[in-house]
């Protein structure tokens, strides 16, 4: 789609952050929004919708909507007058265009960038809270990609796609971080560090070890005198 900025005026933009529960309102306004950190659950005119880091979406003027949003939920949100051919609300793939536009400033050119993005149809998402406290309560456990999309409804490939375009990472690469965090902290309150290894999932103290050197440059010494 292409877009003429100049033919939006009114258009603000800005960083907001969100907490709790929001009851069902409208606009008078076109009301566009990404996530910058955190996940936020929409129902928009009946139907299930969400915002995150990977998929924006966009709210035309008078339509209903409330929504549900974890602590420090930080939302991008462009707001402009009612336009018609914005009338129907839709999600989009936020791309690195939207998430530089950011930095910017300049609320039309954010707009264009949001309005140039690919539409996407409405999809399961993946709530990162809800796949931190999973993970986190059974690390000890093997998780693997199938477990965790699982979790989500989603097949393997899918689940390890929209992971990766909303994370960076990998769901491997996810687990490690989690696992070692946890063994970080384990072992910097003192748990010797072969039982650290067991509540994390590895399988002796020279795996966790060899772990905390390789992704972190930290080995146990350093950690106990931290």
């Amino acid at each position: 789609m292409q877009v003429n900025p100049a033919r939006f005026d009114g258009v603000s933009s800005g960083v907001r952050r969100y907490n709790g529960e929001y009851q069902s309102h409208a606009h008078d306004h076109v009301q566009i929004m990404f996530g910058l950190q955190g996940r936020m659950e929409l129902e928009v005119a009946g139907h299930s919708a969400f915002a995150d880091a990977s998929c924006g979406l966009l709210i035309p003027a008078g339509v209903s909507h409330g929504f549900l949003a974890g602590p420090d939920t930080r939302m991008f949100v462009i707001e402009l007058p009612a336009q018609e051919d914005l009338g129907r609300a839709r999600s989009f793939a936020v791309t690195a265009a939207c998430r530089e536009s950011v930095v910017w400033g300049d609320a039309s050119v954010q707009l264009a960038q949001v309005l140039q993005a690919p539409r996407i149809l409405a999809r399961r998402g993946i709530d990162l809270a809800r796949l931190d406290a999973a993970l986190s309560s059974a690390l000890f456990e093997a998780w693997s990609t199938q477990r965790m999309a699982a979790l989500f409804y989603l097949s393997p490939q899918r689940f390890h796609a929209r992971l990766l375009e909303l994370t960076g990472q990998t769901p491997q690469d996810y687990l490690r971080r989690l696992r070692l965090d946890a063994a970080e902290r384990f072992v910097r309150q003192g748990l010797a560090l072969e039982a650290a290894a067991l509540q994390v999932g590895y399988r002796s103290a020279s795996a966790l070890s060899y772990a905390l050197k390789r992704d972190r440059q930290l080995g146990a010494r350093v950690l106990r005198q931290a």
